[in-house]
Parts: C-alpha cells; structure tokens; sequence
C-alpha cells in the first residue's frame, strides 16, 4: 500500500494514514473484503510505531470503514460511499466558506478568488 508520511507537516501521522486509507477506500482503490495490510508489517514498511498504525486503524473501524477479524486482521468493510462523500464534501464546503471569509478579510474579490482556483485546479 502506498502511504506517503509528511513528519514536517503538523498533522499527526496516523491521521494522515486514516486520509490515505480513507481516500483510497472511498475512491474505490480498496475493495471490499480488501485485506489491510499487518499492523507489525505496516508499521515496519514505514518506520513508524506500531501503536500509530494500531490507532490509524482502529479509528478507521470506529468509522466503520474497516473491520477486524481477530488473529487475521483488519479488511475493508462495506461502507455507506454516498454517506462518506456528503461527509467529505460538508468538511470542504466547510474550509472553503473559511478561506471566502479569510479572503474577503483581507480584499481578496469573488472574480480574483475564482482566478486563483481555477489556477490552483
């Protein structure tokens, strides 16, 4: 599985291991009944504490995303895609009415705001 680790970026490693999981379960990546990889194999491919991937996971199975089958490991459940998509999309909608606000705060015009997205896309 191809997880990229940021250590510089500020945000927890295990959260970006949920993100990435998540990212690929949802976009279809990952199927359902998809073995996960070993937490103690994980947990060495990336150098990183068993405990994180262990954390990564089990909130991954909070969300329902994944589950566990004791001694064989974690899989991809079945999720609700429509109801994780609207989640995500709400989250984005979210951050980007922020980054208006931000914007307007600062002079930053509707017609300017679009340029700079259309740049950024």
């Amino acid at each position: 599985m191809n997880i990229n680790i940021n250590s510089k970026s500020g945000v927890p490693i295990y959260e970006q291991i949920e993100e990435q999981i998540k990212k690929m379960i949802l976009s279809g990546a990952l199927k359902e009944g998809e073995s996960l990889p070993s937490i103690r194999g994980f947990a060495s491919d990336l150098k990183i504490s068993v405990i994180t991937i262990k954390k990564a996971y089990e909130n991954l199975e909070k969300e329902n995303l994944v589950y566990s089958v004791p001694g064989k490991g974690f899989y991809v459940d079945n999720p609700n895609t429509e109801y994780m998509r609207e989640k995500e999309t709400r989250s984005l909608e979210s951050d980007l009415s922020e980054w208006i606000q931000n914007a307007k705060e600062i002079g930053i015009g509707k017609s300017e705001a679009i340029d700079m997205l259309e740049i950024l896309w």
